[in-house]
């Protein structure tokens, strides 16, 4: 795994240790941030079941002012923290090792909102309906926010949740879906 773009491309980042993660690939990876970016100009990313935080690191490495990781595998958090810490990106990140329901009450609570949200859970294992639902219902969404769903390829993905409309889906391989909110 390495850094596709941006301040720290090429860069090499650790991945987690364990069978229960499944990284980003790099070409999915390239494909998703072509599809909202490639580059961008500040603002706050969260990136929910980050495994090794490489969507976030990603998105800091594009142009993204800050990012909040959350994972709930103390593998998960050991490696995000080593990646972070291998960029020197620390001042700009926050990590939390937590399910991703309780992370969002707790970022609502904080009054955080995110420009480009990052949701990436275990397969067919979560409802992204449910996840968007809980994100507007505590305000984290930014206005013209983006939301980027990794999920497998042949689930359901709604075309909208309230006022998150599905901009579009791709495909990659057999096994991979990719659909953007906006």
């Amino acid at each position: 795994m390495r850094v596709i773009a941006g301040e720290f491309k090429g860069r090499p980042l650790k991945s987690v240790p364990t069978h229960k993660t499944r990284p980003t690939t790099d070409k999915v990876k390239e494909a998703v941030f072509h599809g909202i970016g490639p580059f961008f100009e500040g603002g706050k990313a969260l990136d929910l079941f980050a495994g090794s935080g490489g969507l976030g690191i990603e998105a800091l490495s594009r142009g993204v002012e800050s990012c909040v990781f959350v994972d709930q595998q103390q593998k998960a958090i050991q490696t995000i923290y080593e990646n972070i810490k291998t960029l020197d990106i620390n001042e700009r990140t926050e990590v939390f090792k937590t399910d991703a329901m309780r992370a969002i009450k707790a970022a609502g609570k904080r009054g955080l909102t995110f420009d480009y949200i990052f949701l990436d859970p275990p397969y067919k294992k979560f409802s992204y309906q449910d996840l968007m639902e809980a994100l507007l219902e505590y305000d984290l969404v930014a206005e013209h926010a983006v939301i980027v769903c990794e999920h497998d390829a042949s689930e359901e993905i709604p075309k909208e949740v309230s006022r998150l409309k599905r901009m579009k889906t791709d495909h990659y391989g057999s096994n991979i879906g990719v659909s953007i909110f906006e």
